[in-house]
Order: C-alpha cells, then sequence, then structure tokens
C-alpha cells in the first residue's frame, strides 16, 4: 500500500518565461501555490528528453503560467503589440504539458497556458480577439481594459470550486479561445461571449484567461483545488475520484 504523505510532500511544477536565455517568474505563482499547501518547483527549460522525463516524475501538479502569444490553432494574424512566445519556452512547455496529460496529472494554466491547453487538444485561438469577435471588449489592459465580470457556469467544476455565479477578474489578453479543444467545455465568459475558462469533464485541469495568482483571498480556492487533485495522485496514483 503507498503510504499517506503530507502536504509539504505535494509537489507543483511552475513553469516561467523565456527571455534572452533567461528564465524568469513572476512571485505570486510560487507564493498562490506556497499558500495552498503545495511545494512550488521552478521548471527548468531542459533539452534532454530522459532527463525531462524524469524532472516530471517528481511532479504532482502543474502551473502554466502566462506569457506572449500561441501560434498553434491560430485564427487569423497576430497583432503588432503581441509577440510569439520564444520557441525554446514552446518545446518545453508542450513537452511538460504532454507528459503530465499522458499521466493525467492535474494542470492549471493561465492566460497563455489556458490557450496552451486548448490548442494542444485540437482547439483554435483567435489572433486578436477584439477583432475577430463580433462585439467583443477590451480584453487587454495595456489597451485601456481594467476590470470586467465573468459568468460561471453553474454545472462547471469552477463554479463549486469559487461557489460564485459571477465574479470580477483582472484585462489581461489580446488572444482567447476560439474554438474548445477536444475533452474540454466552456467553465465560464464574459458578458461579451469570450470565453473566460476551460476545464475537463472531472476538473483535474482547469484552463484560466485570467490571472488568478494576482486576485488575492478570491483565488485562493484555484490554487487549493490544484494541490488537493496533486495530493490524491501522489497517494494513489491515479485521479479515480473527483473532488466534492
Amino acid at each position: 500500500m503507498t503510504a499517506s504523505i503530507n502536504h509539504t510532500d505535494v509537489r507543483i511544477g511552475i513553469t516561467t518565461s523565456f527571455n534572452d536565455g533567461e528564465q524568469r517568474l513572476n512571485y505570486a505563482y510560487v507564493r498562490s501555490v506556497e499558500k495552498a499547501g503545495g511545494i512550488p518547483l521552478i521548471v527548468p527549460i531542459i533539452e534532454n528528453p530522459q532527463m525531462l522525463r524524469s524532472f516530471v516524475g517528481l511532479l504532482h501538479g502543474l502551473v502554466i503560467t502566462g506569457g506572449p502569444a500561441v501560434a498553434d490553432g491560430l485564427i487569423g494574424e497576430l497583432p503588432s503589440d503581441l509577440d510569439r512566445t520564444d520557441a525554446i519556452r514552446v518545446k518545453s512547455d508542450k513537452a511538460v504539458l504532454n507528459a503530465f496529460l499522458n499521466e493525467r496529472k492535474p494542470i492549471l494554466g493561465i492566460c497563455y497556458g489556458m490557450q496552451l491547453l486548448n490548442a494542444t487538444s485540437g482547439g483554435t485561438i483567435y489572433g486578436d480577439v477584439e477583432r475577430q469577435h463580433a462585439g467583443a471588449l477590451t480584453h487587454s489592459d495595456k489597451r485601456g481594459a481594467d476590470l470586467h465580470s465573468v459568468l460561471l457556469e453553474e454545472s462547471s467544476h469552477l463554479f463549486r470550486i469559487l461557489n460564485k455565479s459571477a465574479l470580477d477578474v483582472n484585462t489581461r489578453h489580446v488572444q482567447a479561445v476560439a474554438g474548445v479543444g477536444n475533452g474540454y467545455k466552456i467553465a465560464a465568459t464574459a458578458p461579451d461571449g469570450v470565453v473566460e475558462a476551460i476545464e475537463n469533464d472531472d476538473g483535474t485541469i482547469l484552463g484560466l484567461q485570467f490571472h488568478p495568482e494576482r486576485m488575492g483571498a478570491e483565488m485562493e480556492p484555484i490554487f487549493q483545488h490544484l494541490v488537493d487533485n496533486a495530493r490524491k495522485f501522489a497517494e494513489s496514483g491515479n485521479l479515480a475520484h473527483d473532488l466534492r
């Protein structure tokens, strides 16, 4: 029988940005995982596939952080104010993500991370949601947007996690999900219909278009959900039992 572990043994990988040969990470991601009871481990960019698999084997859960543009599944052209993500980061993120998907480990994708989840499963991504989605609001703070509301699907895991049907979120994206990928469903939308969250059937994978790590106590249940699912994986080796 697998021995029970305590919360200090739940290891959550956190991906990073990659610019000019440097990996960087906003401390808010680390603090959010730590407050939820997980050990935050920064995911290094490892080129050797065997070494990468060995590192992923140390982890029980994953946070894919925000970043520039996702090119896979792209509909339309990227605008001039949005750069493509460095190819080195993209290759690393895809390798780590696919390893997690193969092992059915829990994942939280944030902004770029949500779009990468969606594109990896065959979904499509607007290059510029404001140009391509009819009636779209401004969704980028760099273009002058502020907080906006999102509506949660009452049948969703996200609704049960947050126990709310609506909330105000930050607005920090130019791209957005156009067509939802295989295995995911919409969990929340903005008032203009733009997809703000996706999830898989058992809620072990969540994608959020907004940044919960920047929203304080209100979003702590999101990270607690990830850590609790990671603990289940660590203790049992599978995720057969959904959190209720």
